[in-house]
């Protein structure tokens, strides 16, 4: 009886003082695809809530209480930027303390920047003058990142589609497409911030986050190649995707996008900009359209009506995806197949 009573105490001891349990952060995180980096760094110490869940997306998101709650008790919020997480900036300004940490700002990301409409073509910024931005249309059949220096030139006054950085909200600001989770290896980066930011915030913890990001980062050098071979087939299909969300995808894996449904995926577009997609889907001889499970499907069968185009789905935040440290991985996957179930169907 004694011997069990010591232990239970030693035990107890043990437990409550335990740096992992005693002294782990609170830790929010605005998305499924970031949620999923921050909680393989953070395995083994604790567990990251969640903001977003289910099909709800970052351009029309409006926090809830317990959200609101959450991310005032948080020691630690990370997110893309102002303007995925449209929702987020005027919160993380009333918690009037710091710890929101802005992965689109992390070192190495490298941001490319948007392309001009939803056709990609060059466009007039109101001085006459036209730009291409330095875009690739699909092109790029896997180089590397030599191109995403983050140099933002002025913006002309034009408004750009939520989910790239604006003049005013970094250094970087006009120019920049903030999707940058779709591509594993500037995952990688953002798994060395969040480590980096965890072992400063928490340093009884520190060696642990940093061989979780090492064994993370390792995951996805390998789920870096399996897509790279499992997309190989598909490299030169034209497809138009529903909002402009996966540049940085397109360009890791030289995949072919000619085009988008809408220019901002929150403004349902008109009778003209509907007309012009049209146009690009048969003068590119586009074998897909994608849908996504956060925006009206009805626009994509009204686009292919006609056409000899299928139609699919893809989904950049992982809705039906179950959260933790695979939802990642799981979130690419299911990406790289669906591309390749409709693209690789017979014509």
């Amino acid at each position: 009886m004694i011997r069990t009573l010591v232990w239970f105490v030693a035990f107890s001891v043990l437990t409550v003082t335990s740096p992992s349990a005693a002294t782990s952060p609170k830790v929010v995180a605005s998305i499924n695809p970031v949620h999923s980096l921050v909680a393989g760094v953070m395995q083994g110490v604790g567990e990251p809530t969640l903001l977003l869940k289910g099909g709800e997306s970052p351009h029309t998101a409006a926090l809830r209480p317990s959200e609101a709650r959450a991310l005032r008790q948080a020691d630690l919020v990370f997110w893309v930027g102002d303007d995925l997480e449209t929702f987020l900036p005027k919160a993380l300004r009333a918690r009037g303390k710091k710890g929101a940490v802005k992965l689109s700002a992390a070192e190495g990301v490298g941001l490319l920047k948007i392309r001009a409409g939803g056709a990609w073509e060059a466009h007039d910024h109101g001085h006459g003058d036209h730009h291409d931005h330095g875009h690739s249309h699909g092109h790029d059949h896997g180089k590397k990142d030599h191109h995403d220096h983050g140099h933002a030139k002025h913006d002309h006054g034009k408004k750009h589609d939520h989910g790239h950085a604006k003049k005013g909200h970094d250094d970087h600001a006009g120019e920049h497409d903030l999707h940058l989770w779709l591509d594993p290896v500037k995952a990688k980066a953002m798994v060395r911030a969040i480590a980096a930011v965890l072992a400063k915030t928490d340093a009884a913890n520190a060696a642990r986050y940093r061989s979780n990001a090492d064994n993370v980062m390792a995951r996805l050098d390998a789920l870096d190649g399996e897509l790279r071979n499992s997309l190989a087939p598909i490299r030169n299909k034209p497809f138009v995707v529903f909002h402009d969300a996966y540049q940085y995808f397109e360009r890791r894996y030289g995949l072919n996008a000619v085009g988008s449904v809408t220019l901002s995926p929150e403004v349902r577009p008109g009778a003209k900009r509907l007309h012009e997609i049209r146009s690009k889907l048969i003068s590119s001889k586009a074998a897909c359209v994608f849908s996504e499970p956060q925006f009206e499907s009805k626009l994509v069968q009204t686009v292919v009506r006609g056409t000899e185009a299928r139609t699919g789905e893809l989904d950049p935040l992982g809705a039906d995806v179950p959260e933790g440290p695979l939802a990642y991985d799981n979130l690419l996957r299911n990406l790289a197949s669906n591309m390749i179930a409709c693209l690789k169907a017979p014509s």
